[in-house]
């Protein structure tokens, strides 16, 4: 009796493992054959968000059958259904829906008071209360040295209403390298995780381009594309000349639902060389910086499922003296839900970054945490875990 109990153990066991199998895609424009970043890909199944990497890939755990949704606001969306992925690695070419002849679109209305309307009305949206998983990584390079790096996986209970949403951060699994106390500093300290969801949640970042007097500091342009009746493209770019910072955006949006599907912006090379350094102490010269946020209308559901920000500066330290920082930092929502859940007071983190928790790390959850690493990136965070 035992012996049939053991080998039916070991029947179920196989019969599970080979249920929850590793799979990875890989996204190439199949025009340019090169690998295309950002792409959003849904597990239905599991209701799993994955964004793809610099390589185009994303890798997850298959339990089951299930429809998987490939999305790209740029590109034609493709479903996949599972039982096709024969291969570990799978390879998939997606056709861009942009041309350079997508049409102008002439409002009467100014485009800044279009862009005002549709920041309202995503704020309003966006569903709260929520449940977000989070996987957060953070690259920092120190006089052009990979120094630090930190990941984590994180839950936010999210409450409050528009314009003031709160938010309960509960650590699951974290890890942070390379970190030493003398360069513990606030340029280190990336993500500040006490306001990051206010910031997204109220677009924050389009500030710049959303107070009265931008009109003058800024073109606005609203484009349509010629194989996408779904969004339009408005693109902000500052007057010139300029001897301030200030960033190109670029804002695509539901037309119908008035919802903002990506927003991202960057400092032009152009406004970067007109732009005096500074030369008093403590002073930073950007000389990089860039930020893009992605967001999903699924069902009745309307959530942040993706940031990337990247910054570089030279902090004047004293006369002659000067210290070159580059921060790279990703955070990716892998699961939404509009239920609570359960926690006590104690488990919440109320610290700024991870930087601030002792490592905790019970699985390889980077390895399916939604943003697979690159080759690169993997050969960096090794150099750091075992640098001695």
């Amino acid at each position: 009796m035992k012996k049939i109990f053991l080998l039916l153990l070991f029947i179920f066991s196989i019969s599970v493992l080979s249920q929850n199998v590793e799979k990875s895609l890989v996204l190439i424009d199949i025009d340019t054959n090169l690998p295309i970043e950002d792409v959003t890909v849904y597990i239905a199944r599991t209701k799993q968000t994955l964004l793809s990497n610099a390589e185009g890939k994303v890798t997850f755990v298959l339990n089951g059958v299930s429809t998987i949704q490939v999305a790209h606001s740029a590109y034609n969306e493709i479903k996949i259904r599972s039982t096709i992925l024969k291969e570990k690695e799978n390879v998939f070419y997606l056709k861009s829906n942009v041309n350079g002849l997508d049409e102008i679109i002439v409002t009467k209305q100014h485009p800044q008071r279009i862009l005002k309307n549709i920041v309202e009305n995503s704020i309003n949206k966006l569903t709260i209360p929520g449940r977000l998983k989070v996987y957060s990584r953070e690259f920092f390079k120190k006089n052009g040295t990979n120094s630090y790096y930190n990941d984590g996986l994180m839950n936010f209970q999210m409450t409050g209403k528009e314009k003031n949403v709160k938010a309960d951060i509960l650590i699951e699994q974290n890890r942070s390298y390379g970190l030493v106390e003398e360069d513990f500093s606030p340029d280190v300290l990336g993500y500040n995780l006490n306001d990051i969801i206010q910031n997204y949640y109220n677009f924050k970042y389009l500030e710049p381009i959303l107070e009265p007097n931008a009109k003058k500091k800024y073109d606005f342009l609203i484009k349509a594309y010629s194989k996408n009746d779904d969004y339009y493209v408005m693109s902000i770019t500052p007057v010139d000349p300029t001897k301030v910072m200030r960033d190109d955006f670029t804002i695509i949006y539901d037309r119908k639902k008035k919802l903002i599907v990506e927003a991202s912006s960057f400092a032009s090379p152009n406004t970067i060389s007109n732009i005096k350094d500074k030369t008093s102490v403590g002073s930073k010269n950007i000389y990089k910086s860039s930020f893009k946020t992605i967001y999903r209308l699924d069902n009745t559901n309307y959530y942040l499922v993706g940031s990337k920000e990247e910054i570089g500066f030279e902090r004047i330290d004293k006369k002659n003296s000067k210290t070159d920082i580059e921060i790279k930092s990703y955070f990716v929502i892998t699961n939404f839900s509009a239920h609570k859940f359960t926690y006590d007071n104690s488990d919440i983190f109320k610290e700024k970054t991870l930087y601030n928790k002792k490592n905790s790390i019970l699985t390889n959850y980077w390895d399916i945490s939604g943003l697979t690493a690159t080759e690169e990136e993997e050969a960096i965070i090794a150099s750091l875990e075992f640098r001695p």
